[in-house]
């Protein structure tokens, strides 16, 4: 069982016209495709913070944040310890490093045990997110093999947040998304050409 804190002490920052502070997204095979396709069509003023957990080897350095920099208005970096949370911006798990939220709104980095085989894990990501920023937080689960991020979706519902997941017909790899959608606790099953549009409707309410 994942266990993290339950009930923060101290509130996380709100950010100023978000409708929700923070968006997780985990992917796995397959994601760094779409999740291209969800950030390059973000607008640069997007209020919200972002954090990432996809799948790769732990070997070798990560060049996401490069090619993800390149097709988007928003900033992206590797998420470093310590990191503050900023609007507008998607942090990055390292290689081999979970990457969870503080309850002030800052990023820790760790290399505590794998989570079904893997380091880093959504479910981690996402229970330190629905911990922190409970009804204000955001989960997308995206392409991608196995079933990590599908605990984490459970904790985020029941910490009154919203969950997005790629339809099957549109994942490349239908293990990630599959798992979320049979814990029954996603609010939106959506094609990858329209989560973008549905995310910004959500944040800035640009939409109905």
């Amino acid at each position: 069982m994942i266990q993290m804190a339950e009930d923060a002490k101290n509130n996380p920052p709100h950010f100023t016209n978000a409708g929700f502070d923070i968006v997780a997204i985990a992917a796995s095979a397959g994601g760094l495709t779409a999740q291209i396709k969800v950030l390059s069509t973000l607008p640069a003023e997007f209020p919200a913070a972002i954090a990432i957990v996809q799948h790769i080897s732990p070997e070798h350095p990560s060049f996401m944040a490069e090619i993800l920099s390149r097709r988007t208005d928003i900033t992206v970096k590797q998420a470093q310890e310590g990191d503050d949370l900023s609007p507008g911006t998607a942090y990055i798990a390292p290689p081999n490093r979970h990457l969870l939220v503080n309850d002030d709104g800052t990023l820790s980095l760790s290399q505590s045990k794998l989570v079904h085989f893997l380091r880093p894990s959504a479910d981690l990501l996402f229970e330190s997110v629905a911990a922190t920023y409970k009804e204000r937080a955001i989960a997308i689960v995206l392409t991608g093999t196995g079933s990590d991020g599908a605990m984490g979706v459970e904790a985020i519902k029941k910490m009154g947040g919203t969950v997005i997941v790629q339809d099957l017909k549109t994942a490349e790899f239908s293990g990630m998304p599959s798992a979320a959608i049979q814990t029954g606790n996603v609010d939106f099953i959506l094609p990858l050409d329209e989560i973008s549009r549905v995310l910004v409707s959500l944040v800035m309410g640009k939409c109905n």
